[in-house]
């Protein structure tokens, strides 16, 4: 049975390191953008991973939502915080945000068992 969270991780890295070895100065500069943008500052670092969670979940990015959903639990989250959140993105998005729901569930899920 595969681990679609090791799976997801790995490709994440190896694409990343190949986009990043082209050296290319507005890409590194939006990565860097994007990490500092998730450090802690006036809002604490849970409340920028819910933020990232429910806009990648609006913007019907699953590859975000995965990384969006790892990182909440990184960060300690529980499971109804992070519902509380794809509830929100839900009611924002409509209902053509429920596919993207689902596979949210299930790789929370995938998740949390990864991590035991």
């Amino acid at each position: 049975m595969s681990n679609q969270v090791e799976e997801f991780n790995a490709y994440r890295a190896k694409m990343n390191d190949a986009i990043l070895e082209d050296n290319n100065k507005i890409i590194k500069r939006i990565f860097n953008l994007d990490t500092n943008a998730f450090a802690a500052g006036k809002l604490d670092k849970k409340t920028k991973e819910l933020l990232g969670l429910v806009a990648s979940t609006v913007l019907r990015c699953d590859d975000c939502v995965k990384y969006h959903l790892e990182a909440s639990h990184k960060e300690g989250i529980s499971k109804e915080e992070v519902v509380e959140a794809l509830s929100i993105a839900t009611l924002v998005g409509g209902t053509i945000v429920i596919p993207h729901l689902r596979r949210a569930y299930e790789y929370w899920d995938a998740v949390e068992k990864n991590a035991k």
